[in-house]
């Protein structure tokens, strides 16, 4: 694991750099099928890394937001799971808040992940059982037990909607464009908790997931359901990250909500 952690910063460092370029160039914008926005930068950075992380580990399947999916990585032990910029909108709007995130996953779960932010120049490791990282110090997610003052990145106006069954308490919202981001940020402690009840691809998760909990933060979804990577449907109902003591009083809170998992019922 250690070697292919040392494929993955490499990898993602000179991504970066493609993505610096073409965005001090001037981006070519268009709209992906589903509204979402695509530039020549996630295109360029997506070819790099798919000609560079295949050669060396041709045995691995592939999986990026950015690549047609092919149902023949199901039957592969590991598969790369690639977001080539994760944050486009920020990418696009030059805010430093966008990423290259890049995981290994072995069975379902990652095992190697870097989020690398170029602009930051942040670059957060993880490998399974060994700790996480963040530009070679160890991180830690916080301590914090109590939502009330808490620091958490989501949406005001979804915490303000009448789903819930009783208010949320006063806390310090921000938000980031990049999820795998907002994930490594309440591993490292710097926020003490993300929340989102979209949808998630596979690629938007599989990096930080590995790093949130590699530095004692809980990943799941919001019924407290463990994240299950490369299925035949690669995506994932919801997303509570979380401080240890803070991740059961969110689920508590979210859990009554119904949202559908995209793999209920499939193989």
């Amino acid at each position: 694991m250690s070697k292919d952690l040392e494929l993955l910063i490499e990898a993602a460092r000179l991504a970066g750099l493609i993505a610096l370029d073409h965005r001090r160039d001037g981006l070519d914008i268009q709209t992906k099928a589903g509204g979402s926005p695509v530039t020549d930068g996630d295109l360029a950075v997506n070819e790099f890394l798919t000609d560079g992380l295949r050669a060396a580990r041709p045995d691995y399947g592939w999986l990026s937001e950015e690549t047609l999916d092919d149902p023949e990585r199901l039957d592969r032990k590991r598969i790369f799971v690639v977001d080539p910029i994760d944050g486009t909108v920020a990418y696009i709007k030059n805010r430093p808040w966008w990423t290259v995130a890049l995981a290994v996953v072995e069975d379902g779960q990652p095992i190697t992940s870097v989020v690398h932010a170029p602009v930051l120049n942040e670059t957060f490791t993880a490998v399974r059982g060994e700790g996480a990282w963040l530009n070679g110090h160890r991180i830690q997610a916080s301590d914090v037990e109590r939502l009330e003052d808490a620091s958490m990145l989501a949406d005001a106006a979804l915490l303000e909607r009448p789903i819930w069954e009783e208010p949320w308490p006063t806390m310090r919202l921000e938000r980031r464009n990049s999820i795998a981001y907002r994930m490594a940020l309440v591993g490292a402690g710097g926020f003490d908790a993300a929340l989102s009840l979209g949808p998630k691809w596979d690629w938007d998760l599989a990096a930080g997931a590995l790093i949130a909990s590699e530095g004692g933060a809980r990943a799941t979804d919001h019924a407290g359901g463990a994240l299950r990577f490369n299925q035949r449907v690669p995506q994932q109902p919801s997303l509570v990250c979380a401080a240890p003591g803070l991740h059961p009083l969110i689920i508590q809170r979210c859990r009554p909500i119904a949202l559908t998992d995209p793999n209920d019922g499939k193989p």
